[in-house]
């Protein structure tokens, strides 16, 4: 997994998946989903991510690990 938060244009983009991308389709105003032709999440976007995060936190995030997964 990859995170970026660019502070220029204000969006964060955490990319999920090493698969290439084919299209991407906005689930709501400002958050994006990239897609492969098969439809699998590559990644998402978020738009005026400071607004919408707390992006001191952004990197902080930590998934704990779930069993049989």
């Amino acid at each position: 997994m990859y995170v970026n938060y660019d502070k220029e244009v204000d969006a964060a983009f955490i990319q999920l998946s090493e698969k290439k991308p084919a299209s991407a389709v906005e689930i709501k105003e400002g958050v994006v989903l990239h897609l492969t032709k098969d439809g699998d999440i590559v990644a998402f976007e978020i738009l005026k991510a400071s607004k919408r995060l707390n992006i001191s936190e952004l990197f902080s995030y930590r998934v704990p690990s779930l069993a049989g997964v």
